[in-house]
């Protein structure tokens, strides 16, 4: 296959656009997640724009390799592109929960030192006495306070679960009013 050099840069405009695309769109359910109507819609509007017209140029001609191989390597490179943007922009938090049979305060206290706030709870598990802690804290985090858990108690039950929405309270060291 003999390619001119606008056929090459179609070729490149779509893979930037199905990235810029892919990208906007999971930005863009990030978003609506959060209630914002009017960025969501806007974000809505680009996105479809350039899905138009990166579809209108591949379905145009199926057996065109290269546009198709841009189309689908830009849908690859553009959800990383998303996640990437996400992680960069929002602040998101999540909530780890341990179930601990042995050791909870020494968690708790190891916890506490990474800076990480800990709430304790006893409760009571299928074999006995347990401890339960739970602690509020960024997504970026996350891998550390799961490190510190596991240096502590390698066995205890984890779960992380999204924290939708953090009002007040402390947030490790730093005071949280609104998010």
């Amino acid at each position: 296959m003999n390619m001119t050099p606008e056929a090459w840069l179609t070729v490149l405009l779509i893979f930037i656009l199905r990235v810029f695309n892919v990208g906007i769109g999971t930005f863009r359910l990030v978003i609506i997640s959060r209630g914002q109507k009017l960025l969501s819609a806007v974000l809505g509007f680009i996105e479809s724009a350039a899905f138009a017209y990166t579809i209108a140029n591949v379905a145009a001609d199926l057996s065109n390799l290269p546009n198709f191989l841009a189309y689908c390597g830009g849908f690859s490179v553009g959800s990383y592109v998303g996640m990437w943007v996400e992680s960069l922009l929002i602040r998101s938090f999540v909530s780890v929960n341990v179930i601990a049979k042995e050791n909870g305060a020494g968690i708790a206290h190891a916890m506490r030192q990474a800076g990480f706030g800990v709430t304790i709870t006893q409760g009571e598990g299928r074999d006995g006495e347990v401890t339960l802690l739970r602690s509020i804290m960024s997504s970026r985090d996350t891998v550390r306070a799961l490190q510190v858990i596991r240096n502590i108690q390698e066995n205890a039950f984890v779960s992380v679960e999204p924290a939708v929405s953090v009002y007040r309270g402390y947030l490790g060291r730093a005071r949280i009013t609104e998010h």
